[in-house]
């Protein structure tokens, strides 16, 4: 009589345990997005020299739990198109025209660069990108999607007739 118990206490009690196992949480994804608005599509603009963008990624869990993990991520920024304040130019690498710390923080720098042209005028302004920086994180192995940032730090000049009105991007 005592094993019976024994035996059923068992078997009531190992359907219980073996519930955990074999389950665990995992990250499922990393999303990489920036503390302001994007311009629409991922696309994201730093404006003026000494303009800061920062940066914010998530690890998110299969359980559906999302934690930031900004400071512990590599970033890889690459740059895409050319800069309009010298047409024709390849946009530079990174530390050149845009720095990238460790917490996420990118900061345009001198040289300055415009990856914007304006294909309308200094009072109906078009703003047509020709260049950016191409960022993706990646943590624990895990690539995030890429975002796209738009350099507007050449500010003030005419730009080679492109933007009449010495501006250099949307505001």
């Amino acid at each position: 009589m005592k094993r019976s118990r024994i035996l059923a206490a068992l078997l009531i009690s190992l359907p219980l345990i073996s519930t955990g196992c074999g389950t665990s949480d995992y990250v499922q994804s990393i999303s990489l997005s920036a503390t302001t608005a994007s311009t629409g599509g991922g696309l994201y603009n730093i404006q003026g020299w000494g303009g800061t963008l920062q940066l914010v990624v998530n690890a998110n869990y299969h359980s559906g739990k999302s934690i930031p993990v900004t400071d512990s991520v590599t970033y890889a920024v690459t740059p895409q198109g050319t800069d309009d304040s010298n047409p024709g130019v390849t946009l530079e690498a990174p530390p050149k025209t845009v720095e990238m710390n460790t917490t996420g923080q990118m900061t345009a720098v001198n040289p300055t660069v415009c990856t914007w042209t304006n294909l309308g005028t200094s009072t109906t302004p078009s703003w047509f990108l020709t260049g950016s920086y191409q960022v993706i994180a990646t943590y624990k192995g895990m690539a995030s999607q890429p975002i796209f940032v738009g350099v507007a730090s050449a500010a003030g000049s005419n730009l080679n007739g492109n933007n009449p009105d010495g501006l250099c991007g949307p505001s």
